[in-house]
């Protein structure tokens, strides 16, 4: 694409031609849809299209991110990718921020085109800028802690970079936990086999892994202890090498959990824990989750990274980015958040 000063001082005019190799329904979407996301994300931008050529009009700043727009759509689709409409408006917002001081230097591009796991086919990848980073630093460090809201990716970034790892024989198996709090980890108390009663508590963290994994194969690598999903309290006394170890719902941890869980730590392994700290259960007022003072404890240490995701972030329906944003405004307001009762009840 190029911009070209029109007689305005502040108004400028871009022209980009798409190759013909890629078909124009790539670029502007089926039945223009994704044109309709760029017209509406650059009000001040007269956007006209006439065969496989694009020009865009109007504010000079707007066009040269709209210029820098498809410079990005058309890197993500030489690299095979197709884009959506959800892919342009992060991108958008992605190149509006990369104007400000301080700017990340990723590009969209760089974000939209890494492949994390390709399975069962379809690809596995990053959508923001911050689960980008997050996944980078779970290449990087030891222990990786991913902090944020539900919708975020969070846990289903760290299986997918465990399966990954366990794939390319980083490690020898993957371990997969997360507190019972809801029971208060007395699962004796419950009815059923031991594996009937930690279901409903460990469900979430099978639905990912059926993602990732030939459904027909996971009984088998569970029974070759290759894949091992149990509750926290069953990680107690062991010494974890080999092994990339996500632990799942950490705000739901005591504090003496989190620091018994770290110490399991062995050579060779990976830890990532994942949680959010606005949907604590944990009874009573006198129990401090782990996961909140965990951020206290080890902020700083080497080869320890926390990666923060937020609203943004969020990978889910819309709507669910702006609950976060209202609930989050919520507890600015009165300095405390909501009664919660428990995760299920919130369900």
């Amino acid at each position: 694409m190029t911009q070209t000063p029109t007689q305005h001082q502040k108004q400028a005019r871009a022209h980009f031609v798409v190759p013909a190799k890629h078909p124009m329904v790539t670029v502007l979407g089926s039945g223009d849809s994704l044109l309709r996301v760029i017209e509406s994300s650059f009000p001040e931008v007269d956007i006209h299209v006439r065969g496989n050529e694009v020009s865009a009009t109007g504010d000079a700043a707007e066009v040269a991110l709209v210029q820098r727009l498809f410079d990005e759509m058309m890197i993500v689709l030489r690299a095979g990718q197709p884009m959506t409409e959800d892919a342009v408006e992060r991108s958008v917002a992605m190149l509006r921020k990369s104007g400000t001081p301080g700017a990340d230097p990723e590009t969209p591009a760089q974000v939209l085109t890494q492949n994390i796991l390709s399975s069962r086919g379809r690809t596995i990848r990053p959508k923001t800028l911050n689960q980008k980073r997050y996944v980078d630093a779970i290449d990087t460090h030891t222990i990786v802690f991913g902090i944020g809201p539900a919708g975020t990716g969070k846990t289903y970034l760290a299986m997918a970079k465990a399966v990954q790892a366990l794939q390319s024989k980083q490690v020898n198996r993957i371990i997969l936990t997360r507190p019972a709090v809801e029971a208060g980890e007395r699962l004796g108390f419950l009815p059923g086999t031991l594996y009937e009663k930690i279901d409903p508590y460990l469900r979430p963290l099978y639905d990912a892994l059926h993602d990732m994994v030939d459904p027909d194969s996971i009984p088998r690598l569970m029974a070759a202890g290759t894949i091992e999903v149990a509750p926290l309290a069953y990680m107690r006394g062991r010494t974890l090498n080999d092994a990339f170890i996500i632990l799942d719902e950490a705000q739901n941890t005591s504090a003496e959990q989190m620091k018994m869980f770290l110490t399991r730590l062995g050579f060779d392994s990976k830890i990532v824990v994942t949680g959010d700290v606005t949907q604590i259960d944990l009874p009573g007022g006198g129990t401090k989750s782990g996961l909140r003072q965990v951020q206290e404890i080890l902020d700083g240490v080497d080869d320890v990274h926390f990666a923060r995701l937020n609203s943004t972030d969020v990978v889910r329906h819309k709507l669910v980015g702006r609950i976060v944003d209202a609930y989050e405004a919520f507890d600015s307001r009165t300095g405390q958040p909501p009664a919660a009762g428990s995760r299920s009840d919130r369900k």
